[in-house]
């Protein structure tokens, strides 16, 4: 399948009787030993999403999906389905939106009138963009592959022949997370059709002498990164090593996802009052009820799989792969892996940007979508 169909979902009525008698017979460990968090999600806060799961209206949710044009190609040997949305600004900028895990494109929900219509919400015409949001592959309705090799790379190329196939020689891009792994690579392979690329989290690592010669600033994101390298990388290593054993939980039991997915959820936002909170309730139950109809628990595990086999790990090895595309970064306190900005002026080589946010964490378009709209605005000005 080469064309590009129409694709509105549509989960069968079977599909939703089974989770609901799945989440009727719910069995739940004892409560956590200690109260810090350290043993991990706790049987109250996880009681509680798992209430909000029982009440969820998925057919709302599905209405608003279908609200929006989503469509399905074949790239590469695999189905993908993205979202699709115009601009009605006849010279508006394409541009291509990446999420990442425990994510998936509900993440860009928010911004996309703001950025496709500007005019309408208080902006101007010259900041309008055609939006194209890919799920991952293995991610939401997606199909899940059946053959290892699907990493940032492979997916950067794919995303390139998704843009000629609708029509766009020249595009934007922007990521976080997987995302950022996904358009560093689509700006790295096709430099001469990316306008532009914006990203929440830059790939980027420390020389050995940065560490002798860090000021302050620098000092704090180095030993936020040590922490969080012992204690919060947890996904990482388990997915990175046993997706398939994880992913038995993950497809079979609701309580099971909604522990690993909402550990994230919560764990990488700014859940400080002031900043808002940090990914809603409702929020984290809709990505999880997407993760838990489509069963893709295991596929989207898989991704730290392909990644610990493909990537490059490394300052050297990241700077070997330099960007030459005009690069704006916009990083958002909560982030759990800090970047400093002349770590990654030495792979992102033309840095137009570097914007330091007060408030919200690593799931920008969820926690602070207004923000990401100004900055995206931001980055591709005049692009």
């Amino acid at each position: 399948m080469t064309e590009i169909e129409a694709f509105p979902i549509n989960i069968h009525e079977s599909a939703l009787g089974d989770l609901r008698e799945r989440l009727d017979r719910v069995r739940l460990p004892e409560a956590e030993t200690v109260d810090d968090g350290t043993q991990g999600i706790g049987v109250g806060r996880l009681g509680e999403l798992l209430d909000a799961w029982r009440e969820h209206d998925w057919r709302a949710l599905e209405q608003r999906w279908n609200a929006i044009p989503h469509y399905r190609t074949r790239l590469d040997g695999l189905d993908i389905a993205f979202w699709h949305v115009r601009s009605p600004e006849a010279n508006a900028l394409p541009l291509v939106l990446t999420h990442g895990w425990p994510g998936s494109v509900l993440e860009f929900e928010s911004t996309i009138g703001p950025l496709t219509d500007p005019v309408a919400h208080g902006g101007s015409a010259e900041d309008a963009f055609d939006l194209v949001i890919p799920a991952l592959p293995g991610f939401g309705f997606c199909e899940r592959p059946r053959e290892r090799g699907w990493n940032s790379g492979r997916t950067a190329r794919a995303w390139a022949e998704l843009m000629t196939r609708l029509g766009y020689e020249r595009f934007g891009a922007h990521g976080g997370d997987w995302g950022a792994f996904v358009s560093t690579e689509l700006a790295r392979l096709v430099p001469e059709r990316v306008a532009a690329l914006h990203l929440t989290m830059p790939i980027a690592s420390p020389l050995p002498e940065d560490l002798e010669s860090a000021d302050d600033a620098e000092r704090a994101k180095i030993a936020r990164r040590e922490q969080f390298l012992r204690t919060g990388p947890t996904h990482v290593i388990v997915q990175g090593l046993l997706p398939q054993t994880l992913g038995y939980s993950l497809v079979d039991s609701p309580a099971g996802l909604a522990a690993w997915l909402a550990e994230a959820l919560a764990g990488f936002s700014d859940t400080r009052p002031e900043a808002g909170g940090g990914v809603s309730l409702a929020q984290q139950v809709d990505d999880i009820a997407l993760y838990w109809f489509t069963g893709t628990g295991a596929s989207t595990a898989r991704w730290y799989w392909e990644s610990l086999r493909w990537e490059q790990r490394g300052a050297e090895a990241e700077n070997a792969r330099a960007v030459t595309v005009p690069t704006a970064c916009t990083l958002f306190p909560g982030e759990p892996f800090p970047i400093a900005r002349r770590w990654a002026e030495r792979r992102y080589r033309d840095l137009i940007s570097w914007n330091e946010m007060e408030y919200g964490g690593h799931y920008p378009g969820w926690e602070k979508p207004d923000v990401l709209v100004d900055e995206i605005r931001n980055a591709f000005r005049g692009r």
